[in-house]
């Protein structure tokens, strides 16, 4: 994957790689011994069921290999995120 500057991410709609829209990114949650970023925080949509995420604190905790690109939306990869194709 290619390089993704976290400043990139901030308030930008996450949207699942099958279209539906999960919130907006708030957050990222860094190694400070390695650098790597290990988790998107996304505060959800009102519409968003988060009993399907791992959630801390309001927000969904999206583990960032799970991220496949930050353009105009930042998409994820809905597999990577419960490892099942959440029907």
């Amino acid at each position: 994957m290619a390089k993704i500057l976290a400043k990139n991410l901030s308030n930008k709609r996450v949207m699942l790689t099958d279209g539906s829209e999960l919130g907006f990114a708030s957050n990222v949650v860094m190694d400070t011994h390695t650098g790597d970023l290990i988790y998107l925080t996304v505060k959800p949509a009102p519409n968003v069921d988060t009993s399907k995420y791992q959630t801390q604190n309001g927000h969904v905790m999206i583990p960032f290999s799970a991220v496949r690109a930050a353009k105009d939306y930042t998409i994820v990869d809905k597999k990577l995120i419960t490892g099942s194709d959440m029907d």
